[in-house]
């Protein structure tokens, strides 16, 4: 009997396993297709005449709150500063 059950739950275990390996393939490939997408978006700017570099700058800016922005915004004024860059 504690066979049985033991065996049981290593095929339940496996079965888990198995789901949840297979949503993560599911998804990785989303994400594949995401990544493809995103990059042709890019190509798409790019070849209308837009930096791409600088709308990747702008994107990742837009991830951050203002607060997060103003400070990396004065720390590289003053670096830009002291190096003599502005």
């Amino acid at each position: 009997m504690a066979d049985d059950i033991t065996e049981t739950s290593q095929t339940v275990a496996a079965g888990q396993l198995r789901a949840f390996i297979e949503r993560i393939e599911r998804l990785e490939e989303e994400k594949k297709t995401i990544a493809d997408d995103i990059k042709e978006v890019f190509a798409e700017a790019k070849g209308t005449g837009f930096d791409t570099k600088a709308m990747r700058s702008i994107i990742r800016l837009r991830k951050k709150d203002q607060a997060e922005r103003q400070e990396e915004e004065s720390i590289l004024d003053l670096y830009k500063t002291a190096l003599g860059m502005v």
